[in-house]
């Protein structure tokens, strides 16, 4: 697998005023597309919960190449780009592409795994989240941290 990818379905309310797909949109997609993956790698949010840990972010940027419009056909592509060989600190990409193949638009995220009793980084990494995420396609790019 070269990353995980899901069909978008733009919905009236993802537009602006200028009839395009307002920038906060982008960015609830991505957020949408990583919990989906990590539901199908098997950290559910009853084992997130469980365990007492989950995903948190410290930066988020979008980078508009191209704008999308309601009638668009775009497929979000995810991949993680950067990972520290324990997963405790990771980045993903989201590149959404148009049905020409073109880029019009990259999510980059920057984060780690936080142990939700403690509100702290988890230390270790739980074994679990370790698993899962070894299971993200790499991008082209990929850095070992």
């Amino acid at each position: 697998m070269t990353s995980f990818s899901k069909q978008l379905s733009l919905r009236w309310s993802d537009l602006d005023p200028n009839f395009h797909v307002r920038h906060s949109a982008y960015y609830d997609f991505g957020a949408q597309h990583r919990i989906e993956i990590l539901e199908s790698l098997g950290l559910t949010m009853k084992i997130l919960q469980q365990n007492h840990f989950g995903p948190i972010l410290f930066r988020e940027e979008c980078i508009f190449r191209k704008e999308i419009k309601l009638s668009d056909k775009i497929v979000m592509q995810t991949k993680v780009s950067k990972m520290k060989p324990d997963a405790s600190r990771w980045s993903i990409v989201h590149e959404f592409l148009n049905e020409e193949n073109k880029l019009c638009a990259v999510i980059t995220v920057d984060g780690a795994w936080m142990d939700t009793k403690l509100r702290k980084i988890a230390d270790p990494t739980p074994e679990i989240a370790v698993q899962a995420i070894s299971h993200f396609p790499k991008s082209e790019d990929f850095m070992q941290l």
